[in-house]
């Protein structure tokens, strides 16, 4: 099962932790796996690589199929953008959820507190 966890502060996406496998089909073949991954993944890259935002990256596991991301603190315009990417990512994992509930499972909770 993939747990995703969108994290809120207020009206705000913050973050993201993706974890799990969400056993659909065999490693490699595991398109729900793959759909959530490149949802993430996207997201990420493109805050970073459009926009110019550095998400905190808080752990990554490739074994263990963790990603775990922050938003930095940004402008007002940079968090819009990064709304907009944080939203599409929240729309994509609710419908990889409500399409495959026994495979994915979505929550968003209230912001953590940083360490």
């Amino acid at each position: 099962m993939i747990k995703a966890v969108l994290y809120r502060e207020g009206k705000n996406l913050t973050g993201c932790r993706l974890k799990g496998h969400s056993d659909w089909a065999e490693s490699g073949n595991d398109i729900i796996c793959a759909g959530a991954s490149i949802l993430t993944c996207s997201c990420v890259n493109t805050l970073e690589n459009v926009y110019g935002i550095i998400p905190r990256m808080n752990e990554v596991n490739e074994e263990e199929a963790i990603l775990d991301f922050d938003l930095p603190d940004m402008t007002e315009a940079e968090n819009e953008k990064a709304q907009v990417l944080m939203n599409m990512l929240r729309q994509g994992l609710e419908d990889l959820s409500a399409g495959h509930p026994q495979n994915v499972t979505l929550s968003i909770k209230e912001r953590r507190k940083q360490k």
